[in-house]
């Protein structure tokens, strides 16, 4: 057993999500968004180099030396899988450990709107899940694909860097690529996955002009692909992916956008109020003729107007959704407060209180 495994037992044992060991800091431990020190004296350089180093393969450990960072996935034999980051910094070495679950959780168990189960019957589009780090954007999409999984004969391929979760096959058959490992570059799986024959597409990130322009081209054709951005909310996701490009190509993303555009899900995790974890809050956006124009016309700050008017279609805005868990006494009002985009509509709000304000 490596020295490391010790401490990823006490991730799991204390309901953590990451671990951080880091040259020169006590190692800590991420629980329900907070980072805790375990109580031990600072790791210096040379432990921390040893320690993270030990499990490292000489393949990985050449361009960890090269590059002064490293992602792959670790997996301890009998209690989970973690993502992992190693990277260089003033003080030495550093790694940063999050937990993949063995199982994949059920959309159910996830406390997500039911309307995303939508995204499980679409034919061919482009389905969008963001948020920032951290905030279950894998989990959501292991949760879909799942569903997709257990009840749809489907060709689904996955490229992901690392792979995180793992997935079987049960009625579909997943294919699942690792960049670095199973494939260059997310653009050449991008490029080799039409080639085979897949009915889904899962973008781990689509972190470039070249794979996100293959991926609209994709959906455009006929596949379902979901992939994942960093960003707060639908009308930021749809200028995001159009600011990526140069003005001269513009045009033509926005024509390739608007007509392949399925969903956006954004989330956030919150704290929830009994102190048992975090809970999602979620913005859901559904491509509509009206969003498909909104998008070709520019109209794209139209698009929280349009969320709000076709709430009884399934979407939601952000602050729909964090004010119904507030409501529910599931969060409180400082962590409502501190996420939300209308502030001045959560100020008024005491325990106990409870409005239609905004249903």
């Amino acid at each position: 057993m490596a020295q490391i495994d010790k401490y990823l037992k006490m991730v799991l044992d204390s309901h953590g999500s990451d671990l951080h060991v880091v040259a020169g800091l006590p190692i800590k431990i991420r629980v329900h968004g907070e980072l805790e020190a375990l109580q031990m004296a600072p790791v210096d350089a040379a432990e921390v180099d040893r320690i993270l180093t030990e499990i490292l393969e000489r393949s990985d450990r050449d361009e960890f030396r090269e590059r002064n960072e490293i992602d792959f996935a670790y997996e301890v034999k009998g209690m989970a899988r973690f993502r992992v980051n190693f990277f260089q910094h003033k003080g030495g070495m550093g790694g940063v450990f999050r937990i993949i679950p063995h199982q994949i959780p059920p959309m159910a168990e996830l406390n997500l709107p039911r309307t995303i189960e939508r995204f499980t019957q679409l034919r061919s589009g482009l389905v969008l899940v963001t948020g920032p780090t951290g905030s279950g954007k894998t989990t959501t999409l292991a949760a879909v694909i799942d569903q997709i999984n257990t009840s749809q004969s489907r060709h689904m391929v996955t490229i992901e860097d690392p792979i995180e979760y793992m997935h079987s096959n049960k009625k579909s058959v997943i294919t699942q690529r690792e960049i670095g490992r199973d494939t260059a570059s997310f653009p050449d799986a991008l490029r080799a996955a039409n080639r085979q024959d897949p009915d889904v597409i899962l973008v781990g990130e689509m972190r470039d002009r070249e794979s996100i322009g293959i991926s609209l081209s994709l959906a455009e054709m006929g596949t379902v692909v979901f992939g994942t951005l960093h960003t707060n909310n639908a009308g930021k996701t749809v200028d995001r992916i159009i600011d990526v490009f140069p003005d001269e190509q513009q045009g033509q993303i926005r024509s390739q956008l608007a007509a392949s555009l399925k969903g956006v899900c954004s989330q956030l995790l919150l704290k929830r109020k009994d102190k048992r974890g975090r809970i999602p809050v979620n913005e859901i956006l559904f491509g509509s003729s009206s969003l498909s124009n909104m998008i070709r016309e520019g109209g794209t700050h139209k698009i929280a107007s349009l969320i709000e008017s076709s709430r009884g279609d399934g979407m939601q805005l952000m602050d729909d959704s964090i004010f119904s868990r507030l409501e529910d006494g599931l969060i409180t009002r400082g962590e409502a407060l501190r996420y939300a985009s209308d502030k001045a509509r959560f100020e008024s709000f005491t325990e106990g209180h409870r409005t239609i304000q905004g249903k």
